[in-house]
């Protein structure tokens, strides 16, 4: 598996129910009965819709038949309609066009071009809809594939599968030649200064794997860093999913930026995240065994890439904001550092001005918390964070 995408939004009972509606407007007009009100109609015509829409699938034509569908004051009310293939296409082209974003977020996901593909495979009964195989041809320039029955191959793929875990398969046969190797549905962060989300495993990497990076502190003397694991696409962990936290004590005290610390993350073939952090300087680690990390509902998981696309150019924005802070304090921490080291040496004039311009962006820094800032307070800290830098330079 190199990349999974969909639509939990989309499926064979969205084209069921343009035509239901379909059909409830024209009574409406024809007879002027509002079939919607009426749920015992609403599911004669819902499953009479699925016929139809499976007979378009091998006839230009299906009739819908519902005697006795109302009853008014002047009697019953009696359906007989038609509905052409072409009025099926022109009532569900926007549901047929959706299936395009889906096929190119798996294919940008997997580094792969349309020419890369090999075959197209139909699954789901929707799929032998021809409007739906011609958006499939049309999207990859090439014929589907026809040879599985589409409501039978996920099954299919499944009790291979089974048979592959459960060494039931005939040695030496195709299927017990096959490897499935999964994917992570989502990226996998940690916690960084200002909310950031900072991603050590991106979605769909594949699983089993490991990754190591090095993080430091954000205060001096810190002898304590809080690992919060989260699920997500999106730039702050206030918008993804919290999957667990820890807390790695005993770092030796240093000023802010010296001790590293390693956190790894380790994903199993059965999804189960292992993430660790190690203090580099005296040796201590601590760890956290997840095992949720993927029961996220597909919906949820669609969801989240949905939204990391939406809020994409906004987040990306709200990170620059973020990082004009982050910036401000390393410049301030530093500034204290040298004028600590330096006040002695320095002449009156110079200890004014830095003490001056120290003053100016450390109220800058408090006036405005991490997750508050915008394009005002960044522009402010950014011209403070010069400013003290050219007077240290002077």
């Amino acid at each position: 598996v190199l990349a999974t995408s969909g639509d939990n939004h989309l499926g064979g009972d969205d084209f069921d129910s343009r035509i239901v509606d379909y059909l409830v407007g024209r009574f409406k007009d024809t007879d002027g009965i509002n079939l919607a009100k009426d749920p015992a109609a609403m599911q004669r015509l819902r499953e009479e819709a699925e016929k139809a829409k499976k007979e378009l699938s091998s006839a230009m034509n299906a009739n819908i038949n519902l005697p006795f569908i109302a009853v008014a004051k002047d009697g019953p009310h009696h359906m007989d309609m038609n509905i052409t293939r072409q009025k099926f296409n022109e009532l569900t082209d926007d549901l047929v066009n959706k299936t395009v974003i889906p096929v190119e977020n798996a294919l940008r996901d997997a580094g792969l071009s349309k020419s890369d593909i090999g075959m197209v495979l139909l699954v789901g009964g929707s799929t032998r809809i021809p409007a739906v195989s011609d958006k499939v041809r049309q999207i990859m320039g090439k014929e589907p594939s026809r040879n599985l029955n589409p409501d039978e191959c996920v099954a299919l793929g499944a009790a291979v599968q089974g048979g592959k875990l459960g060494n039931q398969l005939k040695p030496g046969s195709a299927a017990s030649e096959i490897i499935l190797m999964d994917v992570t549905p989502l990226s996998l962060s940690i916690e960084t200064v200002g909310g950031i989300s900072s991603r050590l495993i991106e979605r769909n990497t594949t699983i089993p794997t490991r990754h190591s990076q090095i993080f430091t502190t954000a205060g001096n003397f810190q002898t304590s860093v809080e690992i919060k694991v989260f699920q997500g696409e999106r730039r702050f962990t206030r918008d993804n999913k919290l999957l667990g936290n820890f807390r790695l004590n005993g770092i030796k005290r240093a000023m802010a930026g010296v001790p590293q610390i390693e956190v790894t993350f380790d994903i199993d073939a059965n999804g189960i995240v292992n993430v660790s952090a190690k203090d580099l300087g005296t040796g201590r680690e601590q760890s956290i065994t997840i095992t949720s990390s993927s029961n996220m509902s597909e919906e949820e998981i669609e969801r989240a890439k949905w939204e990391a696309e939406v809020y994409g150019a906004q987040d990306k924005q709200n990170e620059e904001f973020c990082n004009s802070r982050i910036e401000a304090e390393n410049t301030l921490r530093r500034a204290e550092g040298e004028y600590s080291q330096n006040k002695k040496a320095w002449d009156k004039a110079k200890k004014k001005a830095v003490k001056e311009a120290m003053n100016t962006l450390k109220k800058l820094i408090l006036k405005t918390k991490p997750e508050k800032m915008d394009a005002q307070a960044a522009a402010a800290m950014d011209e403070a964070r010069n400013n003290l830098e050219n007077v240290l330079n002077n």
